[in-house]
């Protein structure tokens, strides 16, 4: 009996090491299985990442939208305060950026330093979604903890086009 105990223990740790959670669903893009976790769409993992900013930050559009659709709320921070947007402008996702905006982002909520969507845009040189960033509403203005606009770290980069989108 102590080792049926002991063995169904043991396949107990197993199967829950090996369980699926909604966090890991988002992050892989499998969109059957974060449907199954409808009551946690807007819960943050122990670094803070919500459902959404994982699925946006690994670029799976159906995943992205299906959580949206379903209530995540598209403004949640993790631990740094950075948002699904700040991830989405980082990577470059330009469509992921256009469904966040669809769904009503804040595209100039600050992170914890301060710094905006459109500021990050400008720190990695995604003219585009500078672009993108401005056609919504993004204020040029916004500055991050150190005093710099995103004209700032524009010019820091030496990214002339940029320059010129937010002078």
């Amino acid at each position: 009996m102590k080792y049926f105990i002991t063995a169904i223990l043991m396949l107990f740790a197993i199967c829950r090491t090996n369980a699926q959670d909604i966090f890991s669903y988002a992050k892989t893009g499998n969109i059957e299985g974060v449907s199954q976790y409808k009551n946690d769409i807007n819960s943050k993992n122990t670094e803070g990442y919500t459902p959404l900013i994982l699925a946006v930050y690994h670029n799976h559009y159906k995943v992205a939208k299906w959580l949206l659709d379903n209530g995540a709320q598209p403004d949640l921070q993790d631990q740094s305060g950075n948002t699904a947007l700040m991830g989405a402008t980082f990577k470059g996702y330009k469509e992921m950026i256009s469904l966040l905006i669809s769904y009503k982002v804040n595209v100039n909520m600050k992170n914890y330093n301060e710094a905006t969507a459109l500021i990050y845009a400008a720190v990695f040189s995604k003219t585009e979604i500078i672009k993108l960033l401005l056609e919504n509403g993004a204020d040029k203005n916004a500055k991050d903890n150190r005093g710099n606009t995103a004209l700032k770290h524009a010019q820091m980069q030496n990214n002339e086009e940029a320059v010129k989108l937010l002078q």
